[in-house]
């Protein structure tokens, strides 16, 4: 049986990814500092899949904690990183503790990965790599323009250390999946998007206000070059998202990867404005939402989607589930939490 590691594994993508990876019968070994997530999440991972992860409490910025950590524990077949700090908006507010967590934890984890030479490394990257792109879709091969905000400057560089890291290291590999905007929660209901105090996240903003948690939902900018002037994005469910993870630690382990760094657009290949994911809610639910339309954020860009063509072509990877789904699995996940009938 192939172990993962699981880095932010209670964490959103982390959690799914991990019932993912336990239902095709991979052993997962989940560490997290819990700073955005709860413990709980381990016995919902459970209630899904019938196993438990194992886990270690594990700061991954602390050198020697993770150090500790791997002497342990370190006949990884595969390690997948999601531990980071994720939030464009907060991002611009507390920039060195966006790059003092991200990238530092990274090093950390890559030192580690060299040490006991641990083969296949999965990074969760971000279409917020291409910034505000010149033409859309965005394919891989796109320009890689200067970040609009200091969490999407993390992703670029993040992915400039581990080019150089592998350069350095030729038997190691790595797959950087770029997302676009993970959204939904387990067909289940037991695992989902709910953040530690304030959402930071659209959706999550949408089901608290829907559950009466929150009085009123902002959508922020109404100028867009856009057909109702609201944001576009690449809304992906986030089962979808988790799959692919599963397709990528596979082609490393099996050695199918064509270079030792590689890199995939996950998304739908369609944008959806941030209009349109409201009013979609607002119909597969029956409810109405309280909005106001106020400025723009800073650090967001108008408009991204996909082309994920070349996820399909290697990866045999493709997003089956609509918005409307995911949004009605987002409901569903608020209502049993909050226990609402």
């Amino acid at each position: 049986m192939k172990k993962i590691l699981i880095t932010g594994g209670t964490g959103y993508i982390g959690s799914h990814t991990a019932v993912e990876l336990i239902t095709e019968n991979y052993k997962v070994h989940i560490v997290d500092n819990l700073s955005n997530s709860k413990i709980e999440v381990l016995s919902d991972i459970q209630k899904i899949t019938g196993k438990k992860p194992c886990f270690d409490k594990i700061d991954l910025l602390n050198k020697k904690e993770t150090d500790d950590f791997f002497k342990i524990n370190n006949d990884f077949d595969a390690i997948i990183h999601f531990a980071a700090y994720k939030a464009v908006g907060e991002s611009v507010a507390k920039p060195l503790m966006y790059y003092r967590n991200n990238l530092n934890s990274l090093m950390n984890i890559l030192s580690n990965m060299q040490k006991y030479n641990i083969s296949n490394f999965v990074f969760s990257s971000s279409c917020t790599v291409y910034g505000q792109p010149d033409m859309l879709p965005v394919t891989e091969s796109s320009p890689i323009k200067k970040a609009d905000s200091p969490y999407g400057n993390t992703k670029q560089i993040a992915e400039e250390i581990i080019n150089d890291f592998l350069n350095a290291n030729k038997q190691l590999k790595s797959i950087s999946l770029r997302y676009f905007n993970p959204i939904g929660a387990h067909e289940s209901a037991h695992i989902g998007e709910l953040p530690i105090g304030m959402p930071n996240n659209l959706v999550p903003f949408i089901t608290q206000t829907a559950a009466g948690i929150r009085k009123q939902l902002k959508i922020f900018g109404t100028d867009y070059n856009t057909s109702d002037g609201t944001a576009i994005r690449d809304y992906i469910h986030v089962v979808d998202l988790a799959q692919a993870h599963i397709l990528a630690v596979r082609r490393l382990i099996k050695n199918e990867n064509k270079n030792n760094s590689e890199f995939f657009n996950i998304g739908t290949g369609k944008g959806n404005s941030v209009l349109e994911l409201v009013n979609t809610f607002e119909k597969v639910t029956g409810l109405k939402l309280n909005y106001i339309l106020t400025k723009r954020r800073p650090g967001d860009i108008e408009k991204v989607w996909a082309d994920t063509s070349l996820a399909y072509k290697e990866l045999k990877w493709k997003a089956k589930r609509t918005l409307a789904n995911a949004l009605l699995s987002a409901w569903n996940r608020e209502k049993i939490y909050r226990g609402i009938k």
